[in-house]
């Protein structure tokens, strides 16, 4: 994930894939990254990444069109 860059984090999976979607269908690949623990899924985030190339406009779709 060495040119990508995290434009969202959150603990829910259903706003992570909410924010995937989204992002998609503007045309910005995006990924999620399950950084939960993995035994009890306590602690940890998903992140969601996007190409570096994409992530302003990724963060300017997030900050205004997408609200929970």
């Amino acid at each position: 994930m060495k040119n990508w860059q995290k434009v969202f984090e959150n603990g829910s999976p259903v706003r992570a894939e909410i924010v995937k979607g989204v992002l998609e269908e503007h045309g910005i690949n995006a990924v999620i990254i399950n950084k939960k623990e993995s035994v009890y899924q306590i602690h940890g985030q998903y992140e969601v990444m996007v190409p570096n190339d994409n992530s302003l406009m990724a963060i300017n779709i997030i900050q205004h069109e997408i609200t929970f």
